[in-house]
């Protein structure tokens, strides 16, 4: 039987789609420069000429969010492959150690990254090496790789007990390969349903870092320092800073959205209970 497609699924992936869209677009055409401002139309309101308006620097906003759009979802994209790469072999190993010395290690080890967030680890990096986009995909990452770590632990000691993988052992299987050969490819659906969520806490890390001054620097556009820039104009243009906000929370229902619709595709529980 079938697995229907859930509607979250299709919604979801729409919006992330039309996101991902504009930013693969930006890198060949967008409206306007972006790093070309232009005194003379500052603070426009959403137009013919300029759709969602022009900001305080007479740049095309809808333009900025574009290219936004690109910065955004590469921040994200690369900090969690970061924290899939570092977190899900280390998860691995915890399991396959369940009890020893080096899981207690690396749980104790992600509690202490948790005891840090993603902002105070920019702070600090930032502090040391300065502000950049470089800088917040290292400091996401690095918030990431504890998460990785307990979703790939947590879904693999579910796994050590049961009887294929007790046979692969008594086949003279080492850890390692029942890791990669058994282990990963059933908790799969766990890490990609994991990965779609941290995606989208990711756009919020960047945006925020961004918003603060510690994210992609200027002449890079950045949703989060567009909002930056338009605090103390959204009483005379509030237009500046409703796109680049609405940019965020459809970015972000759309990664929401998807994650949801993978989990309830992807686990078979689910798919009877709601058949």
């Amino acid at each position: 039987m079938n697995a229907r497609i859930p509607r979250s699924l299709w919604l979801g992936a729409a919006l992330t789609a039309l996101f991902a869209g504009a930013a693969l677009i930006s890198f060949f055409w967008t409206p306007f420069d972006v790093t070309q401002m232009a005194i003379s139309d500052k603070l426009k309101p959403p137009g013919a000429a300029h759709w969602f308006g022009t900001d305080h620097f007479g740049r095309d906003i809808f333009s900025m969010i574009m290219v936004g759009a690109r910065t955004s979802i590469a921040v994200a994209l690369v900090a969690v492959g970061i924290g899939m790469a570092l977190g899900v072999p280390l998860g691995l190993a915890a399991a396959a150690r369940s009890g020893s010395l080096l899981d207690e290690a690396i749980m104790r080890a992600n509690d202490l990254v948790f005891a840090f967030p993603a902002l105070l680890i920019a702070i600090m990096i930032t502090a040391v090496f300065g502000a950049g986009a470089l800088n917040a995909i290292i400091a996401i990452g690095i918030f990431n790789v504890p998460v990785f770590a307990r979703i790939t632990r947590g879904g693999a000691l579910s796994l050590w007990k049961r009887d294929y993988i007790l046979s692969a052992r008594v086949a003279g299987k080492g850890a390692a390969r029942i890791s990669i050969e058994h282990i990963l490819p059933n908790i799969a659906n766990l890490l990609i349903v994991q990965g779609t969520i941290q995606f989208s806490l990711g756009i919020l890390a960047e945006a925020g870092l961004s918003y603060v001054g510690l994210g992609a620097q200027p002449p890079t556009p950045s949703w989060g320092r567009m909002l930056a820039d338009a605090q103390t104009l959204i009483s005379l243009a509030p237009h500046i800073a409703i796109f680049p906000g609405l940019a965020i929370v459809f970015t972000v229902l759309g990664l929401n959205l998807m994650g949801d619709g993978l989990r309830d595709l992807l686990d078979p529980r689910l798919r009877r209970v709601r058949a």
